[in-house]
């Protein structure tokens, strides 16, 4: 068995927590410095619980000495903190943050580092780089690569038609921070928010616009080699324009603690969710132009004897797949490792990763030819 440490026991953390542990092949210590939230997790001999001050750099790297890898999914405030700290112990590091300037930071720290770093391994940024890329290597030349990732209410009833069904502070951070994006050949940035579309999958309308972080390293990886690449969270129509009026007219952009607050006390959490996922890709094959795209959805359901969220059952089976897949010698051991690099096939033939073929009857590889 291997000796893993989970940092976070909020939603995300605990599902990870108990679906290593429920495996039978690790032994899984949850840390946090919320004593609250360590006592909802249900213990056993192999899960237990232990009170650390994340920002005890000598602390915590005493508690990862020794053990085989630390999965962070800590506020993306502590990524670095804890990268430092699995570099200095020795250990594997894999983390969910999306934000952009802490896996910079990450990659430089895998430099030094001994054993293998592994950032954004959730949904996204995440699988869908796994996917995306997927469907890229079938093609000869690239046009365009673009990416839509929404988490959801299945009965959305207000009038952000949103759920918190996970991190505010994250969902608050990408609509601020500048996005990533490749615009006729040349990496640049674009606002968040902004690039509103809209689409319709199964009959139901949703809106996409531009968020921080959800293309991980995917434009370092296509720079050059595809003219147009973007990534955008979906939406029911109407969120973006109330999000634009409380981030940029009230000026909640400058106040993200009021923000925080605002939602967490007026918008309830909810079990009954969706994740969408929708890849398209596009560019030329024994010399015509084709496209194919990749629509998924996953809903709630019940893992373990509990009903879990859609987010978190697709975040937490994905970092959990990729620390299988470094166990079983199908990631490399040492250096950065992107999600891209991730086959999709031994993906999703992985135990944790094939929840993503829950949706295998909304599931659809088409392929046009123009």
């Amino acid at each position: 068995m291997k000796d893993v440490v989970v940092i976070g026991s909020g939603k995300i953390g605990s599902t990870i927590a108990r679906l290593l542990a429920d495996s039978g092949n690790y032994r899984v210590a949850v840390v946090d410095r919320s004593a609250e939230q360590l006592a909802e997790i249900e213990t056993g001999p192999t899960l237990w619980a232990a009170k650390l001050d994340i920002t005890d750099e000598a602390a915590l790297t005493a508690q990862l000495s020794g053990k085989f890898a630390v999965l962070s999914a800590a506020p993306f405030q502590l990524t670095v903190a804890i990268a430092t700290a699995a570099a200095k112990a020795g250990v594997h590091y894999l983390d969910l943050t999306e934000d952009v300037e802490s896996t910079r930071q990450v990659k430089r720290i895998a430099k030094v580092a001994k054993l293998a770093f592994i950032p954004q391994c959730g949904l996204a940024p995440g699988f869908i780089s796994i996917v995306a890329s997927d469907l890229a290597r079938k093609f000869d030349s690239l046009d365009s690569v673009r990416l839509r990732v929404g988490a959801l209410p299945k009965f959305p009833s207000n009038a952000l038609n949103y759920n918190l069904t996970w991190s505010t502070e994250g969902v608050i951070n990408e609509y601020i921070q500048p996005c990533e994006a490749i615009v006729n050949g040349d990496l640049i940035e674009v606002p968040a928010l902004e690039e509103r579309e809209e689409f319709s999958l199964d009959g139901v309308t949703y809106e996409a616009f531009n968020t921080s972080g959800g293309l991980g390293t995917f434009c370092e990886t296509l720079r050059g080699k595809v003219n147009t690449l973007n990534y955008r969270t979906i939406r029911y129509p109407g969120h973006a324009a109330i999000m634009k009026t409380l981030l940029h007219d009230l000026g909640l952009r400058h106040r993200r603690d009021v923000l925080k607050d605002i939602l967490e006390h007026a918008l309830p959490t909810t079990m009954q969710d969706v994740v969408i996922v929708f890849v398209t890709v596009s560019g030329r094959r024994d010399g015509r132009l084709v496209q194919e795209t990749y629509a998924n959805k996953i809903y709630s359901a019940e893992v373990g004897g509990r009903i879990t969220s859609a987010i978190q059952i697709t975040t937490a089976s994905s970092i959990c797949a990729v620390l299988d897949l470094l166990v079983g010698g199908k990631i490399s051991a040492q250096g950065f490792i992107r999600q891209e690099d991730i086959g999709l096939d031994a993906f999703l033939e992985n135990r944790f990763g094939v929840c993503y073929r829950q949706g295998d009857a909304a599931k659809h590889h088409v392929t046009t030819a123009a």
